[in-house]
């Protein structure tokens, strides 16, 4: 669902400006999600190649050993054949005297044993030249082999430290936001991602856009946190329930309100902070994702409720995917 952007009472000119960036943001999040899933493809592919490259290795130091065993045998044949080349000349010169028919016969012998002895030789050298190509073979198997597994370690790397970073930030916000859990606030880890999640009753009053004191509180305490973490995007969500919104004279309706809740979420968050306003965005699903879609009061308090999402940047882990 696509969000949308509103601040206030602003120029219809600026209205587009905004909804078009907030409309561009939410498109490059769910690019971000997709190329994450991208990497996940490609190193499951990756993965199956080096297992493959492998496999071709192993077969390849096979053939080698059967190839030297053959040249071996080969060679042994060799010396033999060339002893009885040698024995069948010594003998053909000791017979020249002979009868005729024992002298033809004793050459036709020593041309085949000299035919052999060069087809044996041919063979020996093809089988030299077949070993040393598939040794070239092997070597640049194995550089490959190399290269991907220190282009997939280095992957692992950048994942497992993006998993520990999510995972200090989660326990950095938490420790933040202590004395607010329990109290319409969580904090959750989810698809590589923080999830904190505040109730209406600790932000807001019932079609109010204005953040109650406490809310505010819990607020400044997170910005703290998101000041130190600078690698980090922040989406605010704005959910409403289910009742239609009783229109009034700025807040048309349940995206209207929820637009306006983030957007007044983003201006607490910025204000007195170091936070770079190129991380945040701030958008409205109106009652269109609830959590619980039962149309009972408890499962509609639940769905009345703003998120702020804190996604981790993956620009090292997206250079090493173009370099590939």
């Amino acid at each position: 669902m696509t969000g949308v952007i509103i601040s206030g009472c602003v120029p219809p000119q600026r209205f587009k400006e905004i909804s078009a960036k907030s409309n561009k943001l939410e498109s490059e999040r769910d690019q971000l999600m997709a190329e994450n899933e991208q990497l996940t493809v490609q190193n499951t592919e990756m993965k199956a190649k080096i297992e493959k490259t492998e496999a071709d290795q192993i077969r390849f130091k096979q053939d080698s050993i059967k190839y030297e065993q053959e040249r071996k045998k080969i060679q042994n044949d060799y010396s033999q054949l060339l002893k009885k080349y040698y024995d069948l000349e010594s003998t053909h010169e000791s017979v020249l005297k002979g009868s005729e028919r024992e002298t033809r016969r004793i050459l036709n012998e020593l041309q085949n044993t000299q035919a052999n002895l060069d087809m044996k030789e041919r063979r020996l050298n093809d089988l030299e030249s077949t070993l040393g190509n598939e040794r070239q073979d092997l070597i640049k198997l194995r550089a490959e082999l190399e290269a991907r597994n220190a282009r997939l370690a280095e992957m692992e790397q950048i994942l497992n430290q993006k998993d520990s970073a999510v995972n200090a930030l989660k326990e950095s916000v938490s420790r933040a936001l202590m004395g607010f859990e329990g109290q319409g606030l969580s904090v959750q880890l989810k698809n590589g991602k923080v999830y904190i999640s505040l109730e209406e009753k600790l932000l807001f009053s019932t079609g109010s856009t204005v953040v109650d004191p406490r809310g505010v509180q819990a607020l400044k305490n997170l910005a703290r946190v998101l000041e130190e973490n600078k690698d980090v995007n922040i989406m605010i969500e704005g959910h409403t329930d289910d009742v239609p919104f009783v229109k009034g004279a700025s807040i048309k309706d349940n995206w209207d309100l929820s637009v306006m809740r983030a957007t007044a979420v983003v201006r607490i968050l910025m204000d007195g902070s170091r936070i770079d306003p190129v991380r945040l965005t701030a958008s409205g699903r109106g009652e269109f994702l609830p959590v619980d879609p039962r149309k009972i009061p408890e499962a509609r308090t639940k769905n009345r409720r703003t998120e702020i999402i804190l996604t981790p940047k993956l620009d090292e882990l997206f250079k090493i995917l173009e370099t590939n």
